[in-house]
């Protein structure tokens, strides 16, 4: 007997919730195709599936046809993108979650007060190259404490930092820790100020490494939420397995497992971890039980655009 044991919460949040639906009720509203700049959300079933149905995905707006509808992706663009698709006469649709939207404020806020920006954020990631491009002026991009003490700010005594929403709170704790040690005047959210979500889906990885011998996250590569997660369970000293979805298993990992802990980031579907446990089931009897976790009931209002779309 394989006793499984389910996260709670786990899967889509609010933003990711929205974002999925403006998608929807575009494409119900407009009619297909609906030109969606970068993955509206970081799951390939997620995408593959609003292909299906008529989303076209792009990697920038010259790639879509004058007059077509485009949405922008829960991760935030740059200001440049949004002043493109001005410029190119596309009606745009928002998708950006709101508390990535938060942080853009932030940072313009801080921005207006004359201070230098520090982003604690991963290099790459399209969060983070929304979020710099919606900030006036200099911004620093820092991923560990050794990035901190490189910094060459040219006022180091007017310095703010603002967070990507997905991180690890404890990494990021620690970061801003550094920040404070080298700029004792800097100004910032609080680490709770990292999305809710975020937060929620770490802590109940916390809770299932406790219960479990092995974790299973269900999520995409790219996903920086889903790799935090599985972080976390190997940081805790438990095997721990990022998979897309079932078809992913490996026999292996179950040699000698009584429990396993099933956890999906803030991108996954609930259908995938349904698949997961049913793929568990190859392996022998199955038990699924669930941590009691924190129930959410956030949502998030939809765009004038779309609002009124059943």
């Amino acid at each position: 007997m394989l006793r499984v044991v389910l996260a709670q919460p786990r899967g889509f949040c609010a933003g990711v919730e929205r974002a999925i639906e403006i998608v929807e009720r575009a494409l119900k509203k407009y009619g297909p195709p609906i030109y969606v700049r970068h993955e509206i959300v970081h799951n390939r079933h997620v995408v593959d599936d609003l292909r299906r149905r008529g989303a076209v995905f792009v990697d920038e707006l010259d790639e879509i046809p004058p007059g077509g509808m485009t949405v922008f992706s829960a991760h935030g663009v740059a200001r440049r993108v949004e002043e493109l698709a001005i410029e190119r006469n596309l009606p745009v649709i928002d998708a950006t979650c709101p508390l990535v939207a938060k942080v853009h404020n932030q940072g313009r806020r801080y921005a207006a007060q004359g201070r230098e920006i520090v982003l604690v954020g991963h290099a790459g990631h399209a969060e983070v190259e929304g979020t710099i491009g919606q900030v006036p002026g200099t911004v620093h991009l820092v991923q560990t404490p050794a990035d901190v003490a490189a910094l060459s700010p040219g006022t180091p005594e007017r310095m703010a930092y603002i967070t990507q929403t997905t991180l690890s709170v404890d990494d990021t704790r620690h970061i801003i820790t550094a920040l404070k040690q080298r700029f004792p005047d800097i100004v910032g959210p609080e680490v709770r100020d990292i999305c809710y979500a975020t937060q929620n889906r770490q802590q109940a990885v916390r809770e299932l490494a406790a219960e479990v011998d092995v974790i299973l996250v269900v999520g995409s590569r790219n996903s920086s939420n889903s790799n935090r997660l599985c972080e976390i369970g190997q940081d805790l000293g438990k095997p721990s397995y990022l998979i897309d979805d079932a078809s992913a298993l490996r026999p292996e990992w179950f040699n000698g497992v009584a429990t396993v802990g099933v956890t999906a980031g803030a991108s996954a579907p609930e259908t995938l971890v349904q698949g997961v446990i049913e793929g568990l089931r190859r392996f022998g009897e199955v038990e699924v039980t669930s941590l009691a976790g924190v129930a959410e009931d956030v949502r998030f209002r939809l765009p004038a655009e779309v609002a009124e779309v059943a």
